[in-house]
This record gives C-alpha cells, sequence and structure tokens, in this order.
C-alpha cells in the first residue's frame, strides 16, 4: 500500500530524505515542508526532476505553530524532521498526538533522552518514532548493531567515522555540510562511553589518535560528543566496551581545540564592553562563512566499524567500512546521502511495520539484517573483513 509522507525541514539532509522517500519507499506523496516557502518548493521541484515524477510538492509550515503542526501530521503516515535539535521534543508529541510514525536527525542526547520517556504514549497511539538517525549516530550505530548481531557473544565496539572535502583547501581543510549548530554541538562537552562495562564521560578533544584510512592516508582522531547517542542505555551491561570518534584530516585537532579552550563554543553570554554577547553565536557568525560548502562541494564520508567479540568458539573481530562520495548524477553529497537517506530508510520500515511500536533507540528499533539489505539496496558499498585475534 502506498504512504505518505512529509520532511520538515527542506534544507540539504531534508531534500535527500525527500529524494530517497519519493524513488524508494513506495510513497504516493512526499511534502516537502518549511518556515521558507521559496526554499520549500524549489526542493520539491529538484526532486520530482530527479525522480522522473510529480510526487513531491512543497509548502510553507513554522514548525513553532503548533496548530499548523498538528494538522499536517494527520494528513501522513510519517513524519521526517530535518530540523534543528531543540525542535524535535515538541514534533515528537504532535506526532503522537496525530499518530504519526517519526524519525529525526538528533543532535542532542537530552532532547532523544526527553524524547524515550513518550515511549507509552507512542506505542498507545500504535506508532513508532525513532530519534537520532543520520550518518552518526545513525547509520554508524545501525552497523555496529549488524556487527554485534554476528557475534555469538560481542564484547567491544569501536567507531570512527567523518565528512571531509575529496581535495582539502587550505588553512580549514573542512568544508561543513550541515548546520553549524550541529559541529559546536559536537564539540563541546563530553562523550557518553562504555568502557569496562561502565557508563563513563570522556571530555571532548581528548584522546587524539591518528587513523589510516585509505583512500586518504593518516586521518587525525578524537572525541566528540553524541556520536553514541542510545547505544550505551542499549548495550550497558551486555558490552565490555562502546566508543566513537571523529576522523578529520591532519591540523583540525589543533586548529579547534584552541577556539574551544579559548572559551567560543560557550553558551552562557560574555559581556563585551556595554553588550552582552554569546560566544558560540560569536563564532559562528565568524566561521560558518568560511567553512560552509557551496553548491557542488564534493566531499567523501568515511565510517569504521570494529566489532570484538567470539564466534564459533574463538576471539574475532569484524570490520564494517563505509566510502561514500559526492554523486555526480544526483548531485547529493555523501553526508547528505548517508545522513538523509539513514533517517528515511528507518521511517519506511516503520511506516511499513517492520519495527516495534513506541518510542526506539535505533538499536533496538528494526532488525539490523534488514536495515543491511536496505542500505545495500540504495548503492551503499558495505565492506566486511574477519580476522582471528586469539
Amino acid at each position: 500500500m502506498d504512504n505518505s509522507y512529509v520532511v520538515i525541514g527542506s534544507g540539504r539532509q531534508g531534500t535527500a530524505s525527500a529524494y530517497d522517500l519519493a524513488t524508494q519507499a513506495n510513497a504516493s506523496e512526499v511534502i516537502l515542508a518549511d518556515i521558507n516557502e521559496r526554499v520549500a518548493k524549489s526542493a520539491a521541484t529538484r526532486v520530482n526532476k530527479l525522480s522522473g515524477s510529480k510526487i513531491c510538492r512543497g509548502l510553507k509550515l513554522d514548525v513553532q505553530n503548533k496548530k499548523a503542526l498538528k494538522t499536517i501530521l494527520k494528513d501522513v503516515d510519517g513524519c521526517l524532521s530535518a530540523v534543528p535539535y531543540y525542535y524535535n521534543l515538541a514534533i515528537t508529541k504532535a506526532a503522537i498526538t496525530a499518530k504519526a510514525n517519526m524519525t529525526d536527525l538528533g543532535g542532542n542526547a537530552q532532547v532523544v533522552a526527553e524524547q524515550l520517556k513518550l515511549d507509552k504514549e507512542a506505542k498507545k497511539a500504535g506508532i513508532t518514532i525513532i530519534p537520532d538517525c543520520g550518518m552518526g549516530p545513525g547509520m554508524t550505530g545501525s552497523l555496529a548493531s549488524y556487527g554485534i548481531s554476528q557475534m555469538d557473544e560481542a564484547q567491544d565496539v569501536f567507531i570512527w567515522d567523518g565528512g571531509l572535502p575529496q581535495k582539502p583547501e587550505p588553512p580549514w581543510n573542512y568544508k561543513l555540510t550541515f548546520h553549524i549548530n550541529g559541529l559546536t554541538n559536537e564539540y563541546d562537552g563530553q562523550a557518553v562511553y562504555l568502557r569496562q562495562g561502565r557508563k563513563v564521560k570522556v571530555p571532548c578533544f581528548t584522546e587524539y589518535e591518528l587513523v589510516d584510512f585509505p583512500p586518504l592516508g593518516k586521518l587525525e582522531a578524537f572525541v566528540t560528543s553524541g556520536g553514541t547517542s542510545t547505544a550505551i542505555r542499549v548495550y550497558k551491561g551486555k558490552l565490555r566496551t562502546y566508543q566513537n570518534k571523529t576522523l578529520r584530516y591532519p591540523g583540525h585537532f589543533k586548529q579547534f581545540k584552541a577556539y574551544q579552550l579559548l572559551g567560543l563554543f560557550q553558551l552562557e553570554p560574555i559581556k563585551v564592553g556595554r553588550q552582552k554577547v554569546v560566544p558560540r553565536e560569536v563564532f559562528h557568525a565568524l566561521i560558518e562563512p568560511k567553512i560552509k560548502a557551496s553548491p557542488g562541494f564534493k566531499d567523501i564520508c568515511l565510517i569504521r566499524v570494529l566489532v570484538r567479540g567470539k564466534k564459533d568458539g574463538r576471539l574475532q573481530q569484524l570490520k564494517i567500512e563505509v566510502v561514500d562520495k559526492y554523486d555526480t548524477k544526483t548531485h547529493f553529497t555523501a553526508m547528505e546521502r548517508l545522513t538523509g537517506w539513514h533517517a528515511a530508510i528507518m521511517l519506511e520500515m516503520a511506516v511499513r511495520g517492520m519495527s516495534k511500536k513506541g518510542v526506539l533507540p535505533l538499536e533496538k528499533a528494526v532488525d539490523p539484517l534488514r536495515f543491511l539489505a536496505e542500505a545495500k539496496k540504495r548503492g551503499f558499498k558495505i565492506k566486511e573483513e574477519w580476522t582471528n585475534i586469539d
């Protein structure tokens, strides 16, 4: 049966999500909603052109208008939130009222924790809500779940991921392909890991290492927040280790750690002369124009997941890797594809009844083997390599 969907937010990731739903989800209609009607309609036109159909339409929606939000959600089977994380709790409540399945692009562990508290309400409404989808957490967590499922007894999970320019340009050697709030949110505070089976907090910009990742060579890896998301809640008491690090070109670590130490990621206002300013807002205003990706920017995204444990009576390691690049046919960046398409896959599976009801951690939401099949169907090259470690 054909289903209808709405994607709230018509930016980079939202447009990629809408394209996936339009071409892969047997959709009868895909609505792209945005506070900027022109942006929404332009994105819908792009999706229709790429899909060779008229399945998508754009319309104006102020996500803070509760009445308008509930009205649009009542008419669809699934909703994908591609707006900043601080709107997701309100959208979740509206989705429950409207009985619309939902996924979002997450971005903040505290918001996700509040969403998970609405599990009973979502079950009563007969719907599925899966927060914190995307590339990482999201695709990384789904691949880790797959790796864990392949072990007789999984023990340790190590994840590295990052989105980078194919051709880095100094002095930054980095380009921003998502909302600037997402970057500073990841770079501030603490990550939550499992170590020796215990939940621990690890400060951002620590535990630096160099990782060899063909085809790019040596890359920096370090702690950032948010990458483990709901995995810690799910695997505490089941795994010894679960951790995630971000990949960047050499030099990035020192550069951005200096900004962090200077206090430029802080949200508390400080007094400058007679004015009060928020350091993070100043940082955003200064850095975003310099690192924001322009149309046609060609990126490369990398994911490596190592799962160690017992299989067939031996200690073994499963390495899972994804290398994805800017698509010259659709002109979607790798970040848009991995982020937007992961959320779309999870939503499609929820709408089709392939998940339990309630507000679910993505690690428990769907069968990892089914997810892997859907990801491969979309052209993602997922490599697996087994090695003995005893």
